[in-house]
């Protein structure tokens, strides 16, 4: 497994599995699954409801702590000082662990401020070995490192060949923040796995197009998160490492950039309101 080094020294595999929309009673053994195919950088969050089972499996697993890396976040209703702060603590209860490796705030709304000092504090207590972001874009990146004392060390942001992050990714190189990707295969959207630029640069190296996003993603030098509930698309999707692509294959996927997100824009006014009603239906139940 490759990895990548964070702003502070912290080692960061390239690859990781997220447990984005798996069901609680299903968690459990998709990570211990993907563990055995060779994961060991494992991605949750508050809003999945399901960081108690990524925390038995990797107890479970009977490999040691130290080997893994574990990411949550922090949900919107969690936000400012004091909240985000028992909401870590919280997270690190419910998963049995000392120390989380990666600790993001999920959405770029309400008091992220109030919130980034309070990972800030528990990084400096070694609660959490990096702190960061997801969703923000390049402004709000710019605006959070300028403004705050301990500069992200990652930033997680929808990334797969329709919407590149070129420019996104160019501002986080500048601001010494490592870019990690959500949405990796587009959630199949517009036919990705089918794409007949895809599916050429597939046959090419013998390769599934799953492997060729992942691929693309590694060669950019992204941190690159992959989710299934199948063993052998897991071992699939970390298998990716015995060939490269060519600049010409490189140049052939850019082309695919529609720079426009596929889910919503953070941007958009609405979008303010479609979150504030996701914390509303999380409250109802």
């Amino acid at each position: 497994m490759q990895h990548v080094v964070l702003n502070n020294g912290v080692k960061m595999p390239i690859l990781g599995f997220g447990v984005f929309q798996i069901p609680a009673s299903e968690t459990k053994q998709a990570v211990l699954d993907a563990i055995q195919v060779g994961y060991r950088h494992i991605d949750t969050a508050q809003s999945y409801a399901n960081e108690k089972e990524v925390g038995e499996a990797i107890a479970a697993s009977g490999i040691p702590r130290e080997e893994f890396f574990v990411t949550s976040k922090v949900w919107l209703e969690h936000y400012g000082y004091e909240k985000t702060r028992q909401s870590v603590l919280a997270s690190l209860e419910k998963m049995g662990l000392d120390y989380l490796d990666l600790m993001l705030l999920h959405q770029p709304f309400s008091d992220y401020y109030g919130s980034y000092r309070a990972l800030e504090d528990l990084y400096k207590e070694g609660k959490l070995r990096a702190i960061g972001v997801s969703n923000f874009y390049p402004d709000r990146l710019s605006d959070l490192v300028a403004f705050n004392e301990i500069t992200p060390q990652v930033n997680q942001v929808e990334t797969h060949p329709f919407n590149q992050q070129i420019f996104a990714q160019e501002n986080m190189i500048k601001n010494n923040v490592q870019i990690e990707s959500w949405a990796t295969f587009a959630e199949g959207r517009n036919n990705i796995f089918t794409n007949p630029v895809l599916v050429k640069i597939a046959e090419k190296y013998g390769k599934s197009t799953a492997q060729i996003m992942v691929r693309w993603q590694v060669e950019r030098g992204i941190v690159c998160l992959t989710k299934s509930v199948k063993p052998e698309r897991m071992a699939e999707n970390i298998d990716v490492f015995d060939f490269s692509l060519s600049e010409e294959d490189m140049a052939e996927i850019t082309k695919l950039d529609t720079k426009e997100s596929l889910f919503f824009n953070h941007q958009d006014a609405s979008t303010v309101d479609l979150f504030l009603g996701f914390i509303e239906q999380r409250r109802g139940k």
